[in-house]
């Protein structure tokens, strides 16, 4: 579990947050693409490789996206049949993707909070899908149980999370990254089914967890 926050975690969490803002101000994030990645299309269309052991296409459910940015793939999941809720930090990220849903004709419910403090948002779940584009590998190591603990509450029996994250070390901080082994610890009650490298110049991963029953 994680421990009573101290001021260096404190610091440590403001810090990122300061940088994600700082992204936004200064215009388009580097991971905000506009572009739904394949690997999330071929989970849920069913084309491509695949992830581990699904077949086919993944039948609509409830979706929660951990770090939505500007919505682009949240619309596209909305767009495809799923209930979508989707979670950003930054408030200038949740306008731009409450435009775009609006703009889209999508209904996709957009929170501003932390996605390491769900149950102070209204996202009770359960959910079928949940997907993260870059966000644990750029959260704080005093904070990831409490969100894998936050999905694993909201999951409901085999639901999936679909996660892209790059490696430690990739960033001048001490702390960013994500590693296979690490999220087999983490998320106690899922099965890590399938981990595919990204093709980005440095080292970036899509892992595919899923959760046992309830």
């Amino acid at each position: 579990m994680d421990m009573p926050n101290t001021g260096a975690d404190v610091d440590q969490e403001e810090a990122v947050r300061r940088a994600l803002e700082e992204y936004y101000r200064a215009g388009k994030p580097p991971w905000d693409t506009g572009v739904t990645p394949p690997e999330l299309v071929a989970l849920v269309e069913g084309r491509g490789q695949g992830h581990g052991e699904r077949h086919g296409a993944l039948p609509p459910g409830r979706a929660l996206e951990l770090g939505c940015g500007t919505g682009t793939n949240a619309i596209y999941l909305a767009r495809h049949g799923w209930e979508v809720v989707a979670v950003d930090l930054i408030d200038r990220a949740i306008e731009q993707a409450r435009e775009k849903a609006d703009a889209a004709g999508a209904a996709v419910r957009l929170l501003h909070g932390d996605a390491t403090r769900l149950d102070e948002l209204d996202a009770p779940g359960p959910y079928d899908l949940f997907f993260d584009l870059s966000c644990y590998c750029g959260i704080p190591p005093h904070r990831r149980d409490a969100y894998a603990a936050g999905l694993t509450r909201r999951a409901a029996p085999g639901a999936r999370l679909l996660m892209f994250g790059y490696g430690p070390g990739t960033l001048d901080d001490t702390f960013s990254g994500v590693t296979a082994d690490e999220l087999r610890a983490r998320f106690a009650g899922w099965e890590l089914v399938d981990v595919t490298p990204g093709t980005n110049p440095f080292p970036t991963f899509w892992f595919t967890l899923r959760a046992g029953a309830a």
